[in-house]
């Protein structure tokens, strides 16, 4: 079932365009947006959440358009980037207790069970975590209010192979229980590992959406691996 759908979803900057981009996000999977530096993932994913405001398109979520129900979508939203932008001085708990108050979705248990697992220290404060830590203090926030679909923004930048390997298996888990997850990254092993589906953007237009294995093999040659995929077309071959 689509959770969300993006239909023709444009954007345009003086030296940039993101143009006419499609593709849905499915409940119970993991979506994989992939594409070089540059090649407009930020840029979606804001216009998909209405941080920035898109030249056209629409954006549905649970049959709804975000437009008008933004209030009440964004509580089922699970939103994080790989910056954490909290008061660098407040402590975990002081920012938590705050944060809690907007969502009368927020599961303690979950907070805990995610605390436990991240090993953050709620006594800590933002400017006292590692880079690693930081993102996992964002996604705890993220993870902590029953969000049916999570939109992540490059969610294992900056960790460690053991941390993203723990991370893709919360993911799994989160799966299970029927949540859809949407995560850009530059990382193609995380894809491999994880994703169900994958997104491709290149320079603003949507190269593929479709399930892992259609897309390699619709796009693999002999004995390519997922980041052989993406390393030959990147470089312009098969292209189209």
């Amino acid at each position: 079932m689509s959770i969300v759908e993006v239909r023709n979803l444009t954007k345009e900057y003086p030296s940039f365009v993101l143009k006419d981009v499609s593709f849905n996000i499915e409940a119970s999977r993991i979506t994989g947006f992939i594409g070089r530096n540059g090649s407009g993932k930020t840029t979606t994913i804001k216009a998909i959440l209405n941080l920035i405001h898109a030249n056209g398109g629409t954006v549905n979520y649970f049959g709804k358009p975000l437009i008008g129900n933004e209030t009440e979508i964004k509580k089922h939203i699970g939103y994080s980037t790989g910056v954490v932008n909290w008061y660098p001085r407040k402590k975990i708990a002081d920012i938590v207790a705050i944060v809690k108050r907007f969502y009368d979705t927020w599961d303690d248990e979950a907070y805990r069970k995610y605390l436990n697992m991240f090993k953050l220290d709620p006594q800590k404060a933002p400017m006292e975590l590692s880079e690693g830590m930081k993102v996992k203090f964002n996604l705890l926030i993220a993870l902590s209010h029953k969000a049916e679909v999570l939109i992540l923004d490059e969610p294992t930048s900056g960790l460690d192979p053991f941390s993203r390997s723990e991370l893709l298996d919360v993911f799994d888990e989160l799966k299970r229980d029927g949540v859809a997850v949407f995560f850009s990254t530059h990382i193609i092993s995380d894809i491999e590992k994880c994703a169900d589906d994958i997104v491709y953007i290149s320079e603003g237009k949507l190269v593929a959406a479709t399930s892992k294995e259609d897309f390699i093999e619709k796009f693999s040659q002999a004995g390519e691996s997922l980041e052989d995929i993406m390393l030959r077309m990147e470089r312009g071959i098969d292209h189209e």
